[in-house]
C-alpha cells in the first residue's frame, strides 16, 4: 500500500504535468481571446452597410426638394405669357368649360351667343373713355331718353372695389354729366344702394358681380333697360390675375350672365363688350 501511495504522489507532483496543464490553460485563454475578437471584426464589417443605407435617404430628400422647386404659381405663369386682348371666343369657351360637365349639349347651345351680341373688343390701345366713345357713338341720345329708376343704361363689371373707383375716374371724359352709382360691397351697405336706386336715377353702374347679383336678386336693380354691359376683361391685379382668373369673381360673373344677361343678349337688347 505504501508503494502505491508513493507512486501516486510522484505522479501528481510530476513537473512535466504542471507544464502541460499550464499550456492547456494558455491555449484555452488564447481561444477565448480569439473568440472575443471575432465579433469585433464583424462589427467593423457592418460599417459600410450603414453608409449604404444612408444614401437612399439623401436621394429622397433631394427628390422632395426638386419637386418643391417645380411648383409654379399662377402669377409666374401669367408673367411669362404675353398680354392678348380678349375676344368673344374667350367668353364662349369659358362658358362651355364651366357648364360642360353638368349640362346637356342642348343646354350648352342655349348659352352660346352670336357674334352680333358682342361689341368690338379692346385691342389694348384704348383708355376706358376712348373705348366707350368708340362702342357707344349714340350715348348722348341714350342718356337723355333714360328716365327709369332702379335701372341703368350701362353696367360695368370688374374684380374689386378699388378697380371700380379707377374705372369711374378714367371715364370722366366720356360720362360728362351722367350719374354713376358704385355697386360694390366695400364701405357701402346694400341697403344704402337699394335706397339710392329706388329714389334716384342713374345712367351708369360700376361694381363687382357679387353685389350686382345680390341687388338683382332682391329686385333692387332691373337689367331690362341695360343697353351695354362691359367686362373689365384684360386688366390684371398685382398678382397678374384677370377678373376671370379669380374663382369667386368668375363664378359670380357666370351666374349673372346665365340668369339675366345671356337672355337679354339673345333678345338683342344688350351688347357685351370686353375691355
Amino acid at each position: 500500500v505504501c508503494i502505491d501511495f508513493l507512486v501516486l504522489k510522484n505522479f501528481c507532483l510530476d513537473p512535466s504535468d504542471d507544464e502541460a496543464i499550464e499550456k492547456a490553460s494558455e491555449n484555452r485563454t488564447a481561444a477565448r481571446q480569439d473568440s472575443d475578437s471575432k465579433p469585433a471584426v464583424k462589427k467593423k464589417r457592418k460599417q459600410p452597410t450603414e453608409c449604404f443605407l444612408s444614401q437612399p435617404e439623401e436621394k429622397q430628400e433631394s427628390a422632395v426638394k426638386a419637386k418643391k422647386r417645380k411648383k409654379k404659381k399662377i402669377s409666374d405663369v401669367l408673367q411669362k405669357s404675353a398680354p392678348k386682348p380678349g375676344v368673344p371666343a374667350d367668353l364662349q369657351n369659358l362658358l362651355s368649360q364651366h357648364f360642360g360637365e353638368n349640362r346637356s349639349v342642348i343646354e350648352i347651345e342655349e348659352l352660346k351667343l352670336a357674334d352680333s351680341c358682342f361689341l368690338p373688343a379692346n385691342d389694348l390701345t384704348h383708355s376706358f373713355s376712348s373705348y366707350l366713345k368708340e362702342i357707344c357713338p349714340k350715348w348722348a341720345k341714350l342718356r337723355r331718353n333714360h328716365k327709369e329708376k332702379k335701372s341703368l343704361v350701362m353696367l360695368v363689371l370688374c374684380s374689386s372695389a378699388l378697380r371700380s373707383l379707377e374705372l369711374i375716374k378714367s371715364m370722366t371724359a366720356f360720362k360728362g354729366d351722367c350719374r354713376v352709382i358704385k355697386l360694390f360691397a366695400k364701405h357701402i351697405k346694400i341697403k344704402e344702394q337699394m335706397n339710392m336706386l329706388e329714389k334716384g336715377m342713374f345712367h351708369i353702374g360700376v361694381g363687382t358681380p357679387g353685389r350686382v347679383k345680390a341687388l338683382v336678386e332682391q329686385d333692387a336693380l332691373c337689367l331690362n333697360s341695360v343697353k351695354y354691359m362691359i367686362l373689365d376683361w384684360n386688366w390684371r391685379d398685382q398678382k397678374l390675375r384677370r377678373m376671370m382668373d379669380i374663382p369667386e369673381i368668375k363664378k359670380e360673373t357666370i351666374d349673372l350672365l346665365e340668369k339675366s344677361i345671356i337672355k337679354l343678349c339673345r333678345d338683342g337688347s344688350v351688347k357685351l363688350g370686353l375691355f
